[in-house]
């Protein structure tokens, strides 16, 4: 029991430290399951901890959400980033009801793929915010609709565990002239509606397989997930604006690599 509860106390940090940064939140959730031994059934524990991390993004824009939602009535600007936002989640969520059990069942018990992922998509990363060209976007609620649902194309390659979905929406934005902190604050915005409709539909189609039994490890996990995303969120648009997105690129080509030896070691 010890010992389990640790474990959905790392990984509920861990949720929370990469759920809203270019790193794959899935991708080192799974590589660690899979080191650690640790399997919820029907992935419960997965699911219900990434709840944890869009709270804490809610908590944070609760008072910009209700001030757009408040003001979209008689402010077209408002009504347009609610629709660029909308936009944008459009091709992944019909994609994901499409994808769903080839994702589940094949993309998710394939650690490989989801190594070799973080690193080719580490290297991406490094490589586009270099090539990106000079931002004509500044404001993350300005983003026009073609460009916004273009960034929710790129959205969908966030399917592949080991991608990120946060990664491909942020080099998404920089290719399409977005600064980086726009580029994230959009990533961030796109990803309430995505995280909570991927959430529910997945709960949804696994119902008959989710184990609640274990309700103890799925609340550390979750307030974990909820207080490490609160500080994350509060310290990423400051970063990225002095610093960038090579760190992270970085640190994707160190786990994968590191992933990828181990697994070749495991046979």
């Amino acid at each position: 029991m010890a010992d389990t509860a640790l474990i959905a106390l790392l990984l509920g940090i861990l949720e929370g430290l990469t759920e809203f940064i270019p790193v794959s939140s899935t991708g080192h959730l799974l590589l660690a399951g899979h080191f650690l031994g640790f399997e919820a059934a029907g992935k419960t524990f997965e699911v219900v901890i990434q709840l944890g991390a869009i709270f804490a993004l809610l908590f944070v824009y609760a008072g910009r959400l209700w001030e757009v939602f408040r003001n979209a009535p008689h402010d077209p600007g408002a009504r347009r980033f609610i629709a660029s936002v909308l936009l944008a989640f459009l091709p992944a969520a019909v994609l994901g009801v499409i994808l769903h059990d080839l994702i589940k069942n094949v993309f998710f018990e394939t650690p490989l793929l989801i190594a070799s992922m973080l690193v080719i998509g580490g290297v991406i990363l490094i490589f586009f915010e270099r090539i990106a060209p000079e931002p004509t976007v500044d404001d993350a609620e300005a983003l026009p609709l073609r460009k916004a649902f273009a960034v929710g194309l790129c959205q969908c390659l966030a399917m592949v565990p080991g991608v990120s979905r946060s990664g491909a929406t942020i080099v998404g934005a920089l290719m399409l002239g977005v600064s980086k902190r726009a580029a994230a604050e959009f990533s961030f915005f796109l990803s309430m509606p995505t995280m909570a409709g991927a959430v529910a539909y997945d709960i949804y189609a696994t119902r008959n397989e989710l184990d609640l039994s274990a309700w103890g490890e799925i609340a550390i996990g979750f307030v974990a997930a909820f207080v490490v995303a609160l500080l994350v969120v509060r310290w990423l648009l400051g970063f990225v604006s002095r610093h960038g997105y090579a760190l992270f690129g970085y640190w994707r080509i160190l786990v994968g690599g590191a992933a990828l030896i181990a697994l070749l070691i495991q046979g």
